[in-house]
């Protein structure tokens, strides 16, 4: 979602009237790629870009072809083999090992419905959307390039809304066709809320790092504990005894350092619907908190329990707050993308999922 708003960010600077732009995205990959689909670039046709569709390698070369399409007001879909040892070929000597289908797609900013104002209506979004982009098509219902969100009273193939559907249930993104219609099908998920319960000197990492992944960032404490600092780094201040509001891809990090807080802030957890709670501490003060809780009254089920990380974050070795924060943020992601944090090195098979 960071690369997503950062694109919307450079779009709503440029003269329109002065430069023209295209957007590049990647619908497809075969094998590894250091992108995946839904990658994005957004380039001006004098050379100024943001986003990425590879890890700097075939930036270069899309500059080039979009400014061919934004010439020639055409959609055209480019595909890079960084497979293929041919000389001629872009990718020689890349490395990936994969094959990278780019959409380069001009921007009409007259158009209410391009590309980029169709992501702006959905980069605050707090479910999953599906996003259906137009790679190919025969009819003029879908012309190549454009973008809408789905809905079921769309009028695609009765298969295509079927594939929609699969794909919101699974996650995964998917290209594809339909006599004489092809379609990048998208799943695009929320940025992550992370709310830090505390106001300590080591909550500024974390909203630091949190900040540069584009992460929705907060705090909950006193109005006495709040500093400008925190506002500059902070989406949101809630009161510390103010509900916060909770979805399926927030979390909430315990870190008041006082004891009876964390204890109340980890009874407010349970009693939420959030689905991710970290505390810090070691396994002794949680088996005291948990004790004291169910003496109180409180029964603590077994999926409350698999709610609660503690101690919290990866075991990395950090020991500053600054790698505290890596180890926290690090947990958190793989929470939410079903990980289980370990070394590549020691995973079976490819990085990630494959068609």
């Amino acid at each position: 979602m960071k690369e997503i708003k950062d694109i919307i960010r450079l779009y709503r600077q440029i003269d329109t009237a002065t430069h023209k732009v295209a957007l590049a995205t990647v619908v497809n990959v075969a094998g590894s790629s250091y992108r995946r689909a839904g990658a994005r670039m957004l380039i001006q046709d004098n050379g100024v870009w943001t986003g990425g569709i590879s890890g700097g390698c075939l930036e270069g070369d899309a500059l080039r072809k979009a400014n061919h399409c934004i010439a020639r007001n055409r959609v055209d879909l480019v595909r890079y083999d960084t497979t293929n040892n041919d000389e001629e070929q872009i990718g020689v000597g890349l490395g990936c090992e994969g094959v990278i289908d780019v959409l380069l797609s001009p921007i009409d900013p007259a158009d209410p419905n391009n590309p980029v104002n169709v992501l702006e209506a959905c980069a605050d979004t707090r479910e999953d959307l599906c996003l259906l982009t137009v790679i190919r098509s025969g009819s003029t219902t879908f012309t190549p390039g454009s973008m809408f969100r789905y809905e079921d009273n769309l009028p695609l193939p009765a298969a295509a809304k079927t594939d929609a559907r699969a794909a919101l249930a699974s996650g995964q993104s998917v290209v594809k066709k339909y006599d004489d219609l092809e379609v990048f099908i998208e799943i695009l998920q929320p940025a992550i809320n992370v709310v830090l319960l505390g106001s300590g000197y080591d909550i500024y990492p974390l909203l630091q790092i949190g900040n540069e992944l584009g992460w929705n960032m907060a705090v909950a404490a006193g109005p006495a504990a709040v500093t400008a600092k925190m506002k500059a780094l902070c989406q949101h201040i809630y009161d510390k005894n103010a509900p916060i509001p909770v979805d399926p891809y927030t979390a909430f990090v315990l870190m008041a350092h006082d004891y009876e807080t964390d204890k109340n802030n980890l009874l407010r957890a349970f009693d939420s619907q959030v689905p991710y709670i970290g505390m810090l501490g070691p396994r002794k003060r949680r088996e005291k908190t948990l004790a004291e809780l169910r003496h109180n009254g409180r029964q603590i089920s077994e999926r409350e329990l698999n709610r609660l990380y503690n101690p919290v974050g990866l075991d990395i070795g950090a020991t500053t707050p600054e790698e505290i924060a890596l180890a926290v943020l690090a947990e958190i992601r793989a929470h939410f993308t079903g990980k289980q944090g370990g070394v590549l090195r020691d995973k079976e098979g490819p990085i990630h999922a494959r068609a």
